[in-house]
């Protein structure tokens, strides 16, 4: 891996982290393009990880003090049934990902159909916003499950995980802010829970033969485009602008139908 294709995956990470276009998604398409494998690198999948969760936590550094103090605080009070919440929205993904583990890995191999299909599907699925209630307020325990397997879903390449779960609270009555809000926050134990399964392949990673600067530009590149995607989500959010990127998903889901029919 090239310091050039560190930076270029780095930035796709961050970027596509939070914004309603797929990350996982973009990154098979970034290594059919740069035709490289770095994504599978433990080490460099490790660390880019590692900086969008630093990404999340700055942005959201009051939210999560907050949360943190209403923890220790052993009262069931408005701070701690929110904790509750994004508990119960992580469930469906954490069944998804220690029982069917192999199952949705073999969808990462590289399929540039299954992408494109998909990355359309997110386009579908980013219209829902527009059916926000005006009525909407916070997210309630039903919402929170529901939003929680809406992000089980998103698991396939293609599938934006930001996109579907802030579309379905907008569908299901939730706030713009509280929808945005909701779908960051329920992301970290994911993210954090699968960094600290790949820390299990340590040996491996720490005898990887990648040099360190491509791997230092990769992690400042997806902490830098990470901090500006989130920050820049939840304005758009807020402004209700999120369908704008349907058009893009549309687009490009095509492109890489073709593509993949073409083989």
């Amino acid at each position: 891996m090239t310091t050039f294709e560190a930076m270029i995956l780095g930035i796709v990470q961050g970027l596509t982290e939070f914004l309603p276009v797929s990350s996982s998604g973009h990154i098979e398409l970034g290594k059919a393009i740069l035709g490289t494998e770095a994504s599978n690198d433990l080490l460099f999948t490790l660390l880019v990880h590692t900086a969008t969760v630093l990404s999340i936590f700055i942005v959201f550094r009051k939210d999560i003090w907050h949360l943190l103090k209403n923890l220790f605080s052993f009262k069931w009070n408005e701070g701690n049934q929110y904790i509750a919440k994004l508990a119960l929205s992580m469930i469906p993904i954490g069944i998804l990902g220690t029982f069917f583990k192999s199952e949705v890995e073999a969808f990462f191999e590289g399929n540039i159909l299954l992408v494109g299909a998909m990355l359309i599907c997110t386009g579908f699925i980013l219209l829902l916003s527009t059916l926000e209630k005006k009525d909407s307020g916070k997210v309630n325990f039903v919402q929170a499950l529901i939003i929680g397997i809406a992000q089980a879903i998103a698991v396939l390449p293609g599938i934006s995980r930001s996109g579907t779960t802030i579309a379905t609270a907008l569908a299901l009555g939730v706030s713009r802010e509280n929808a945005a809000r909701f779908s960051f926050l329920m992301v970290l134990v994911p993210i954090l829970g699968a960094t600290v399964l790949e820390l299990r392949h340590w040996e491996e990673i720490s005898q990887s033969s990648a040099e360190i600067l491509p791997l230092a530009v990769g992690f400042v590149a997806a902490f830098l485009s990470g901090l500006a995607a989130c920050t820049w989500m939840l304005n758009i959010v807020k402004k209700g602008k999120i369908t704008y990127f349907s058009a893009y998903c549309f687009l490009v889901g095509t492109i890489a139908v073709v593509l993949g029919v073409w083989g």
